[in-house]
C-alpha cells in the first residue's frame, strides 16, 4: 500500500494538503510536532475520506530528524510515492538581532531536513518509476528579502534544488514540483511576527486551502514551478527585470512595520 508523506500537517498549507490529498484517496503520512492535533486530524481524514492515516510526531528542525523519520517510516513498512516537503518557518527581523539559535533551526528545517527527505525517499520512487515530491518554497524564492533575509534566501535554495531535481529526474517517473505560494492566510505570520506589516495590506491574501487545492493540481500536472496567484506570478516573472538594487528597496518597504517599536 502507497502513501504520501505531508510535514508540518498539523496547521496552515499542510493541514490543506492533507485534506485535499486524503479527498483524492492518498493513504497519508502526517507528520508534526504536535501529536494531538495529528491524531485529532487522523480520526476526521479518516471518517470523512476512507483512507489510512498514520501519524508522526516529530521535530524536523533537529539534526537527525530526517533520518530517524526515514527509519519510522521504514520500521512500519510503508512505500512513500508522494512526498510533500511543507514544514517550515521564517522570521521576521532585523538579521543582527535575531537569535543564532533560531536561524540555524530556520536552515535546517528549511533547506537540509527538505534536501535529506529527498534524498532518502528518491531511490524508491526512482526504483518503481513512479513517484511525486511536492516542495513548498515561497514567492520569497524569485528576489532578497531583508528583513526576512534567511528566510528569503531559504526559499530561493528550495526553488533551484527543486528545479534542477526536476531536470535530472526527466525520464524516470518521479516528478518535482516547487509550490510558491505568496502570503497566505495561515499560522506562518504569526509565527513569524510578520501581522503588521505593508505587505499584508498591500495584496489580498488566498487561503491555506486555496493554495493547498492548487499545488495537488500543479503536482498532478508534472508542473516544475507552481506561483499560486495572477498577481504573484506576475510580480515573480518581472521582478528579475528590475535592477537588483530596486528589488532590494521594493521588498524593504512592504516588510517594514507600520508601527515603529
Amino acid at each position: 500500500m502507497r502513501y504520501t508523506l505531508i510535514t508540518g500537517a498539523s496547521s496552515g498549507i499542510g493541514y490543506e494538503l492533507a485534506s485535499v490529498f486524503a479527498r483524492n484517496h492518498h493513504n497519508l503520512i502526517l507528520v508534526a510536532r504536535s501529536e494531538d492535533i495529528l491524531s485529532g486530524l487522523k480520526k476526521e481524514l479518516e471518517k470523512t475520506f476512507n483512507v489510512q492515516v498514520e501519524v508522526i510526531s516529530a521535530d524536523l528542525s533537529l539534526v537527525g530528524a530526517a533520518q530517524n523519520l526515514f527509519n519510522a517510516v521504514q520500521a512500519k513498512k510503508l512505500t512513500v510515492d508522494c512526498l510533500v516537503n511543507n514544514a517550515g518557518f521564517g522570521d521576521h527581523g532585523v538579521f543582527l538581532a535575531a537569535k543564532l539559535t533560531k536561524i540555524t533551526e530556520m536552515i535546517h528545517l528549511n533547506i537540509t531536513t527538505l534536501t535529506e527527505l529527498t534524498h532518502l525517499f528518491l531511490p524508491q520512487m526512482v526504483q518503481n518509476k513512479f513517484g511525486q515530491i511536492l516542495n513548498v518554497a515561497s514567492t520569497a524564492a524569485f528576489q532578497p528579502g531583508p528583513l526576512m533575509t534567511v528566510y528569503y534566501a531559504t526559499k530561493a535554495y528550495v526553488l533551484f534544488f527543486s528545479e534542477g531535481l526536476y531536470e535530472e529526474l526527466k525520464g524516470t517517473g518521479v516528478t518535482v514540483t516547487a509550490l510558491c505560494p505568496g502570503p497566505t492566510e495561515s499560522g506562518f505570520q504569526a509565527a513569524a511576527g510578520i501581522k503588521n506589516i505593508a505587505l499584508f495590506d498591500t495584496l489580498k491574501i488566498p487561503s491555506s486551502k486555496a493554495v493547498a487545492e492548487y499545488g495537488y493540481i500543479a503536482m498532478n500536472r508534472g508542473q516544475a514551478v507552481a506561483v499560486h496567484g495572477v498577481m504573484n506570478r506576475l510580480m515573480s516573472s518581472t521582478v528579475g527585470l528590475l535592477p537588483r538594487s530596486l528589488a532590494r528597496q521594493f521588498v524593504m518597504k512592504l516588510q517594514e512595520s507600520k508601527v515603529k517599536n
